[in-house]
């Protein structure tokens, strides 16, 4: 896999990988990058990459997510990034917490200006609104801090299922 991801273009290297997180600038950032030989080199250079990136580019890649507790992102989100989100969310279940969610994000976006990310992989919709609920007493700072941090930890994930196809 890296073998080949290595001998693309940068601008094919940069489409291939950008599913993993949706900001652009990241993964031009990864594909000028390489060559990178294996995975802790991988995963390293996404952490490095991701945190000298601007605000705007952290919020470019909380929009390539659906909401928490929906299927649908932006018309210009990867099929294989909302593939993940939905296998990261599959414990989101019920109609009572998803209208819960909806009423929250809400709330979160119009507090915020961009939409709630969480690292959901293994957390239920009740753990997930309970986190929701307490970021929302988060200062506009902090709150952009921890969803980025959310977004790396996501990232994360996502390298090490796109490394392994």
């Amino acid at each position: 896999m890296l073998a080949r991801w290595n001998r693309l273009s940068v601008e094919e290297a940069a489409k291939e990988i950008l599913p993993c997180c949706g900001s652009k600038a990241w993964a031009d950032g990864m594909a000028k990058r390489r060559p990178l030989f294996d995975k802790m080199a991988v995963l390293a250079g996404s952490d490095e990459t991701w945190r000298r990136l601007m605000e705007a580019d952290w919020i470019e890649a909380f929009h390539g997510h659906p909401r928490i507790g929906e299927s649908r992102a932006g018309a210009t989100t990867p099929a294989q990034s909302l593939a993940w989100s939905s296998a990261e969310q599959q414990k989101v279940t019920g109609d009572a917490v998803k209208t819960a969610l909806a009423e929250a994000n809400r709330e979160y976006e119009n507090r915020f200006g961009h939409i709630f990310i969480v690292c959901a992989t293994g957390k239920s919709g009740p753990e997930i609104l309970e986190i929701l609920r307490r970021r929302l007493e988060n200062d506009k700072e902090t709150e952009l801090r921890e969803a980025a941090e959310q977004q790396r930890q996501i990232t994360q994930i996502r390298l090490k299922k796109w490394l392994s196809q």
